[in-house]
This record gives C-alpha cells, sequence and structure tokens, in this order.
C-alpha cells in the first residue's frame, strides 16, 4: 500500500478582508497539518474572496493578493497545500490557483473554463487559460511555471480541475488520467442551489472512478458577499468510492475533513481496466517536479456520519432553513449591523423572515456554542449582556406591527403569538392618523376626496409606504438591519409597494415562491429542522389565507383574488421565465397541470401574468438583494435580466387568445 492523508479545507472568507482571510487559510493549514495531512485544498480564489466583482481589476488587489501568499507560504512546511487568487499574466488576469510544497511557491495553474452563467461573471474579469499551455512567471526575482501543468511530489502525480472544469463535457481531469495522474484536487467557489450537492458528489464520484484517481473537492462556505451562498462542501473520493464528506452549511469560520487514500489501489483499477488507454504523446505534458517526500502514515478505518437533516425527507425544507440561516448570520456580522428589524404583518412571509432571523442564531449557538457565538457579535452591545440564547433573540430582533383601520385582530393576534414563540421584541404602532394625512394631502392636490372605487392602489399604496418610514427609523436607533419580506412570486408580477412593503437592505426570502413558502411553514410548524422541532405557533398564520390588509375589511382582500392561486402563478413562472415559453405554450402546459380551472380562466390569468411581470421590472430592478437559492432566481443584478420597457407581449397574448378561440370552435 501506497498511503497519503489528503485534506479539504473550507473557509468563509470576505472579499477583501485580507487580514481575515489569511487568519483562516492559517487556521485551515495549521489544523490540517495537526492532522497529519500531507496534501491539502484549499477552495477557489480564497485569499481575496469569490466575490470582489470589479475590484478584481485592481492591480493593487492583485498585488497584495500575492503578497499574502508570500506571507502564507512559509507556513506550509511538509505539506503540499493549493489555494486561489488572481493573477496577471503580460497584462491579462487569470483566476488562478497557487501551488505550495514544505514553505515554498512552486507553480501557478490558471483556470481553463470560466463560469459565466446565471450567477457568475467570471469572464468580466478573468481570460479562460488555453489548455495545453506552459508558461513562466517571474515574482520578486524568481521564475515559477504557469499553465496547464501537473505536479509530481514522490512517485505521486497531482492534476487541477478548478471549479468551472469539472462541469464541463471536456474535463481537464480526463486529459490529466491519461498520464497516469493519481490525485486530482479541485478549489471550488460553487454558490449554493437546492439539490446541488447530490451534482456534485456524482462528479466527484464519478471522476475518481473514471479517471482511476483519487479526488478532493473544497469548496467556500458561508455568505461570502452578500447574494452568494456557498454551502461549504467538502468531498473526498477514490476510485469511485466515496471516503469522507464534511458538514455543509456550517456556522464555524472553518472546516478541515480528511482521508486517507491508496496510491497502489487506484493504480491497480487503473491497470487491470480494459478501458484505460494511456497518452504516450500526453505524457510530454510539462511536470513539475516537486523536492518533497510523502510521509509513511498508516491505513485508517473509511468512517463518516451524514447529518440527521440530510439523510430525511424534507431535505429541499432543511437546506432553505439552515441556508438562508447561514446567510442572514453572516450578513449580520459581516455588515456590523446590531440586530434584525422585522415590520412583522401577522402573514406568511414577515413569519417566515422573523422566524428565520431567530433560527440563524439558535442554529449558530447550538453549532458554535453559546459563549463563541456571543463573541461572533461582541460589536453588538446588547449581545455582550444576554445570558441566554433567548436573551440574545430579544436582544438583536425587533418585530413591528404596524396597523390600520383595514388591519384585522386575527392578524394582530397572530404576529403577537409569533414574536412571543421566538423571543422577539414585538412594538404595536398605529399608524391611521399617518395615512388620513397623507390621504387629505392627495385630495387636496386632486381638489377632491379620495374613495375605494375611483382610487383603490393608491389608497392601498399610501398605507404600505407609511409604514416605512416608522420601521426604518427604529432600525436606524437599533443600528439594526432592515429586513424587506416580499417573496418570489410577489415579486414576478410586482404584488408588492415600492418603497413600503419592499423597504430594507436586505430581502432574505425574495429567492422562493409563495407556495413553498407556505408549505415551509406548515412543516414548522408541525415537524421543524432536525434538532430544533417545531412552532406550533405558526398555526395562527396558516390558518389564514393570504391578504395584504389594504382594502377596508368587508372587501375581504386575499392575495389569490388579486391575482390567481399561488400554485398557478408559480408554475407560470417557471414555464414563462425559467423555461422562456410563450403565452400561447404557457397556455397548452397549464392546460395539462391544472384541468381543474375553466380554459377561459387559465388563459386570463396567463394574460394577467405576462402583463404584470413586464410592467414590474423596474421594481424588480430596485428590490433590495436576496439570497440565491435556485435556478428560478428573478434577481436582475445576477440571473434573470429583463428589458424595463417592453412590448409587454401583446402580439403573444394576441396568438394564444386566437389559439384559444380556434379550438373552442373546433
Amino acid at each position: 500500500m501506497k498511503l497519503v492523508k489528503v485534506a479539504a479545507a473550507v473557509v468563509n472568507q470576505t472579499p477583501l478582508d485580507w487580514q481575515g482571510n489569511c487568519d483562516r487559510i492559517l487556521a485551515a493549514i495549521e489544523e490540517a497539518n495537526l492532522n497529519e495531512a500531507s496534501i491539502l485544498c484549499l477552495p477557489e480564489l480564497c485569499i481575496t474572496g469569490y466575490g470582489c466583482e470589479d475590484a478584481f481589476l485592481s492591480a493593487d488587489v492583485q498585488r497584495t493578493a500575492l503578497a499574502m501568499l508570500h506571507m502564507i507560504a512559509p507556513r506550509t512546511r511538509d505539506m503540499f497545500v493549493t489555494l486561489g487568487l488572481p493573477m496577471s499574466y503580460r497584462g491579462v488576469l487569470y483566476n488562478v490557483v497557487a501551488v505550495l510544497a514544505d514553505g515554498e511557491i512552486v507553480g501557478f495553474v490558471p483556470k481553463q473554463n470560466l463560469a459565466g452563467d446565471g450567477i457568475h461573471y467570471e469572464p468580466r474579469w478573468f481570460k479562460p487559460w488555453p489548455e495545453g499551455l506552459r508558461a513562466e512567471v517571474e515574482l520578486e526575482g524568481r521564475t515559477y511555471p504557469f499553465g496547464d501543468l501537473v505536479f509530481r511530489i514522490d512517485d505521486a502525480l497531482i492534476g487541477l480541475e478548478i471549479c468551472e472544469d469539472a462541469w464541463v463535457a471536456d474535463r481537464p481531469g480526463s486529459r490529466q488520467a491519461r498520464i497516469g495522474v493519481d490525485i486530482i484536487l479541485n478549489p471550488s467557489a460553487s454558490h449554493f442551489a437546492f439539490g446541488k450537492h447530490e451534482i456534485r458528489q456524482r462528479f466527484v464520484l464519478e471522476g475518481s472512478r473514471a479517471f482511476h484517481t483519487s479526488y478532493v473537492y473544497a469548496n467556500l462556505l458561508g455568505n461570502e458577499a452578500g447574494r452568494a451562498i456557498y454551502d461549504g462542501d467538502a468531498m473526498i473520493a477514490s476510485g469511485g468510492r466515496m471516503l469522507a464528506i464534511g458538514s455543509r452549511l456550517s456556522f464555524h469560520a472553518y472546516l478541515v475533513t480528511t482521508a486517507v487514500i491508496d496510491l497502489d489501489l487506484t493504480r491497480m483499477y487503473r491497470a487491470r481496466s480494459d478501458a484505460f488507454r494511456p497518452d504516450y504523446q500526453g505524457s510530454l505534458q510539462p511536470v513539475v517536479r516537486v523536492p518533497f517526500n510523502l510521509p509513511e502514515i498508516e491505513p485508517e478505518p473509511v468512517h463518516f456520519v451524514r447529518a440527521a437533516w440530510e439523510t430525511g425527507s424534507d431535505t429541499k425544507k432543511e437546506e432553505f432553513t439552515r441556508a438562508v440561516a447561514l446567510g442572514l448570520y453572516d450578513y449580520l456580522r459581516k455588515s456590523h449591523s446590531r440586530g434584525y428589524v422585522v415590520s412583522l404583518s401577522g402573514g406568511a412571509d414577515s413569519a417566515a423572515t422573523a422566524l428565520l432571523c431567530s433560527l440563524s442564531l439558535r442554529m449558530a449557538a447550538k453549532e458554535l456554542g453559546f459563549g463563541a457565538l456571543k463573541e461572533s457579535l461582541q460589536f453588538i452591545p446588547a449581545a455582550k449582556e444576554a445570558e441566554s440564547i433567548d436573551a440574545l433573540v430579544t436582544a438583536t430582533l425587533d418585530c413591528v406591527y404596524q396597523a390600520t383601520c383595514n388591519s384585522g385582530e386575527t392578524t394582530l393576534q397572530a404576529a403577537q403569538q409569533i414574536a412571543a414563540a421566538i423571543h422577539a421584541n414585538f412594538h404595536h404602532f398605529q399608524i391611521d392618523r399617518l395615512v388620513e394625512l397623507y390621504t387629505e394631502l392627495g385630495a387636496q392636490a386632486l381638489g377632491r376626496p379620495l374613495s375605494w372605487a375611483t382610487d383603490d392602489i393608491a389608497l392601498q399604496n399610501i398605507q404600505a409606504r407609511t409604514r416605512s418610514p416608522s420601521v426604518w427609523m427604529l432600525a436606524n436607533l437599533r443600528g439594526s438591519l432592515l429586513l424587506s419580506t416580499s417573496n418570489r412570486s410577489e415579486a414576478a408580477v410586482g404584488y408588492a409597494t415600492m418603497d413600503g412593503d419592499t423597504s430594507g437592505g436586505l430581502c432574505p426570502i425574495a429567492g422562493i415562491d409563495k407556495a413553498f413558502l407556505r408549505q415551509w411553514l406548515n412543516w414548522m410548524e408541525i415537524t421543524g429542522p432536525a434538532g430544533f422541532g417545531p412552532t406550533p405557533e405558526l398555526n395562527a398564520i396558516n390558518v389564514q389565507a393570504p391578504t395584504a390588509e389594504l382594502r377596508p375589511q368587508e372587501s375581504k382582500q386575499t392575495d389569490e383574488d388579486d391575482l390567481m392561486p399561488y400554485e398557478l402563478l408559480d408554475a407560470i413562472e417557471r414555464a414563462a421565465i425559467r423555461d422562456k415559453q410563450s403565452p400561447l405554450e404557457t397556455y397548452r402546459q397549464m392546460m395539462a397541470l391544472f384541468p381543474q380551472y375553466d380554459e377561459q380562466q387559465l388563459a386570463v390569468w396567463i394574460e394577467r401574468f405576462f402583463k404584470l411581470w413586464s410592467r414590474n421590472q423596474w421594481k424588480r430592478e430596485r428590490y433590495a438583494p436576496s439570497f440565491h437559492l435556485d435556478d428560478e432566481n428573478l434577481d436582475p443584478k445576477t440571473w434573470c435580466r429583463f428589458p424595463i420597457l417592453s412590448g409587454g407581449f401583446e402580439r403573444e397574448l394576441a396568438e394564444m387568445w386566437r389559439a384559444m378561440r380556434g379550438e373552442e370552435e373546433g
């Protein structure tokens, strides 16, 4: 047996936090060293942070990243370590993995396949490195190999696939396998999305099997730069067998996952494989020889246990809870806000937002320990005095119910019950007089009284907008982060009041649809996340039909009466926006999916969706930042772009109606 201990380290970085990023990298290196790992893979661009945006183009950022690299290098004694940074070569910027061994820099490998779809914009800053090209770069009077390289330590060959490199059909790993690479390291910055872990697991396992190698995967962790959340996936596989999987969505600053691999075993798999065809021409590919000896180690049993929430039937609900909770916790501490403020209406969206704020602190306390959680929030004066997690939630979470004459006792009681259940501060503001003053100003401007018959939208919106200044004032007084509470379904059709219920610095649930959110709230009422249990008080929310409560109570206003059933709205949104189907194609699909609805009514709802979608792009452009959770995101800054002004699908909608009338006549 030729045994080697390898490690994957995940780190929770912040763009341009030079000292913090460096400290976490060094701590991960030290822990891997203490665990006697000889080879360590750290994430892509972990020195600068992945989310630096146009700051990557700054010459000073590039120089500082190299300075940090030189500071880190001496701490890699007795190890082979990879970590990422931006580097310029001949005036062109590349996304590069630096390779360090035994305290020295030994080479640089630029990324060959850039992520340029969806939330990723790498081609804006970086250029892809050509396959098979090797060059040299001079730093501080020394020359280093730079390019498509593999590395030899002892008799082991090590190759790299950098994040997107493993997601393309022509993976660099397939070429490296043909020259007999023993280990492939994959430093990644792969954003969280529902179900994405399973996809990564497949390419890690399949890469290790098909390439007859061991494969080490290390992703970033946490809410790095505001929108993207990284789940901290760490995996080590060998010959098609998973040897280790790290904890995902952790609240720790870094985690190290280790495993012992057997080079002789994967070489034996390669030797007995009739399908393996060595590439003798490819064997001329540059190999960087590293003067580093792998120590002899003892075998270790393969034993890793997945967290209970990873293996149950509620994985998506668990992922949503933990991803948003982690995102909120990181946003709070990285923005140095002193807490959260939520305008708690007694409805589903604001209840979900407040509950997730509470869970973010409770989950952090359970994993880190209450003392470590308080230490991470030491910039919050009130947190220092808290002696329990309930007291800490009270010190950092304010919920505000702002009533008008159109508000009902049901929503007030629901808001009070939820705030009490999660130990939040609860405030009850009456804003009718403020609404009346604004209404009087409008009547004065028009020279007539306002009425629901003629001024419905304006009278609704002024209530939502009047709530904004008071809740902003509370957030300012507290030094807290005001959270807006609009969901993705509302964003799709503009069912929100700009500068009203959209007010806030962050909108944690804007990336999720209303139908799922209601399912999640029911699950939270009855089951809840593993290790935390249910919140029965949510029944007061879940028994209600969602309503904005902006019209007089006798109108019995509900969201679905104003729009359409949320389940249908979300299905139309997926067809029309995610899948880019025309109104007619969407209509035909909805007929198949929702046979319980009248065809004429379906067409009316589909027309309503397309018109409202087109009219409200300006609102989506102004929404507070939100967390990216799946490929149905509507955020125009990171995922789904649409013109603010457009033809509004008039021709396509007319085609739908003609086709429907023709079907009726036939």
